[in-house]
């Protein structure tokens, strides 16, 4: 087996001398290095911002999807989205693993596992898409893909079905992010709460603020919103304050936050979005030395940084880092805590 690099640079074709997720093609090419695992994919989980672009580009099309997706990976070398710049993950059975990761990794051949990185430098290669779940931004294919030596995955756990744990991973690092952030007391508001990052969020926001701290969740979608409202779990309902609204209209949404909060706005906003133009709501909302953290993909970060300094607003801003120490656990670990928030996951993704 050839020497590989344990970042996956010897993938990178163009630009040289970048690592894979900002390079522009890497190799696709399922001759497996010293340090690589090879997976036989089943499903991509393609992320929400991603999926929604190529879903409204293609008209709703499912044979133009398959083939945008198709045109994506020949291209690329992996599903990295030119657009949104993001991609999502994927779950599979190891079915090889790099003579230099034998005795460095706790897989077998043959263990079903959830990748934790990004499908944006994810070498992938799609012999054929089978099926596309647009409902649940779902692709399952026919297909090959590495994992490199630094990458991260998850074995997927028995006592959960595969596609609600692919699911909840797709997003694990909100809600464990969210845990980080918020303290008892806080008040905290969830952009997209009804979403599929947005009420693990409110979950973990909810344990974190107690009964002195306030969550607050705002959504478009008067069926999320109807659905979350009537979800509660011993007698307590995920948020506060629901509110119906269109984030991409920030003083709408400020001047409801602000009445919600009587004039105090948050301590932490996290925006879960998945539709662009949504920097300033999420800025606006949020209190001087207060917390925005942006999980959503679509968020241009020069329009959020030139944007805070615009209106005077010195507050903490975080990048959606999808991982974080424990972040599987902690997310599916919400799907064992809570009955009833798991039932709806488990009709609205698996």
């Amino acid at each position: 087996m050839k020497n590989g690099h344990p970042f996956g640079m010897h993938r990178v074709i163009s630009p040289i001398g970048v690592l894979p997720q900002p390079a522009d093609k890497i190799s696709n090419d399922m001759e497996l290095y010293d340090n690589e695992i090879l997976i036989d994919v089943q499903t991509l989980n393609i992320d929400s911002a991603s999926f929604t672009q190529i879903y409204e580009e293609a008209d709703g099309d499912i044979e133009k999807i398959k083939t945008r997706i198709m045109d994506i990976v020949e291209s690329a070398g992996k599903m990295k989205n030119p657009v949104t710049g993001s991609g999502g993950m994927l779950i599979g059975r190891v079915e090889a693993i790099g003579s230099q990761l034998m005795d460095k990794t706790d897989l077998k051949v043959g263990d079903k596992i959830a990748t934790l990185v990004s499908l944006s430098l994810t070498p992938l290669k799609i012999e054929k898409i089978l099926e596309v779940r647009p409902e649940i931004d779902q692709v399952d294919i026919k297909g090959k893909a590495i994992l490199f030596e630094s990458g991260i995955c998850a074995k997927l756990p028995e006592d959960l079905p595969e596609n609600l744990s692919l699911a909840v991973l797709d997003v694990a690092g909100a809600p464990a992010q969210t845990t980080k952030l918020v303290k008892e007391g806080q008040t905290v508001v969830i952009l997209g709460g009804a979403g599929k990052s947005g009420m693990l969020c409110l979950y973990e926001a909810k344990k974190k603020v107690g009964q002195n701290g306030k969550v607050i969740c705002v959504e478009y979608s008067d069926e999320a919103l109807n659905r979350l409202k009537m979800l509660e779990i011993n007698g307590v309902r995920l948020a506060d304050v629901y509110i119906k609204a269109d984030c991409t209209k920030a003083f709408e949404v400020l001047d409801k936050i602000s009445e919600a909060t009587k004039g105090e706005l948050a301590d932490v906003t996290i925006n879960n979005l998945n539709v662009p133009n949504t920097e300033m709501t999420t800025i606006l909302c949020t209190k001087d030395e207060g917390t925005a953290y942006f999980f959503s993909m679509a968020t241009n970060f020069t329009k959020a940084t030139l944007g805070a300094e615009g209106v005077g607003k010195d507050i903490h801003m975080i990048m959606g880092n999808g991982y974080t120490k424990k972040h599987d656990v902690i997310s599916l670990n919400i799907m064992r805590e809570c009955a009833p928030l798991r039932k709806l996951y488990e009709e609205l993704y698996a």
